[in-house]
């Protein structure tokens, strides 16, 4: 059975009864390209052998996985908020919130950033995938307001980034750089200069926990990198480079249960 990764700061957040996992390809059933545990519906992988994933991760929640929330992922800055009377749908996003016990959201990832997000106070929760594009557009400042409006408080919320690339793996190139200096002058700390002319190596892992900073939240990264850890996590970069033609998805994911 899966043994998710923790956070040691959202673990503070098991008295309030909400529980959390980093899922790795450990505990699962997917075979080939996509061996281990592959949540990724969008993926190729046997729709059975992804089915039965998603149950044993709803399963380490002690929940069917009709109570296993994702949404369609699309690099977007948009967030859901997930109620009681959740249906089974998954709408286009990139970050669910909810204050509704009995319920795990989770967001996946290859590459980009899963970021969980607790406040233990006032047991609500959120999850948010953010790539490059929905940390730039304001993915993780609007699933900070989406929580806030359930009747989270910005001070009492805490907040993980997960397994993602990291920038000795990242290399951009010029124009890539040039959105970000557009949108900030600023992040030019975020990149340093690659051994390919022109070229960048990008630190996604520091622009992500920086903006939760500034947006007022306790926050930490487990400081991983999927790139060059093929025994632990799905890597979309790394397939790329080596011209395989498809790749699993690895799942973060949150839950409220009884406090303890």
């Amino acid at each position: 059975m899966p043994t998710p990764l923790a956070s040691t700061l959202l673990s503070a957040a098991e008295a309030a009864g909400i529980r959390h996992g980093y899922f790795t390809r450990a505990g699962g059933v997917s075979e080939g390209l996509y061996r281990g545990l592959n949540v990724g519906l969008g993926s190729h992988d046997d729709h059975e052998h992804v089915q039965e994933n998603r149950r044993r991760v709803a399963g380490w929640f002690g929940l069917p996985v009709e109570r296993l929330a994702t949404v369609h992922q699309i690099h977007s800055p948009d967030v859901v908020t997930i109620g009681a009377y959740y249906d089974g749908s998954r709408p286009q996003a990139d970050a669910m919130v909810t204050a509704t016990p009995g319920i795990a959201i989770g967001v996946l990832a290859a590459d980009c950033g899963p970021i969980l997000f607790a406040d233990p106070e006032n047991r609500v929760i959120g999850a948010a995938h953010a790539g490059w594009k929905g940390a730039l557009t304001g993915v993780l400042e609007n699933t900070i307001d989406a929580m806030v409006a359930l009747g989270a408080r910005r001070e009492t919320i805490i907040a993980c980034l997960g397994p993602s690339i990291s920038r000795a793996s990242y290399e951009v190139g010029p124009e890539f750089v040039e959105r970000f200096l557009a949108h900030d002058p600023d992040y030019a700390r975020y990149f340093t200069p690659s051994e390919r002319d022109g070229h960048a190596m990008f630190d996604l892992p520091s622009l992500t926990v920086d903006r939760l900073h500034k947006a007022g939240v306790t926050a930490e990264s487990l400081n991983l990198c999927t790139y060059p850890d093929p025994e632990r996590f799905f890597s979309y970069r790394r397939t790329t480079h080596a011209k395989e033609p498809d790749y699993g998805r690895q799942i973060s994911a949150i839950a409220i249960g009884k406090a303890a």
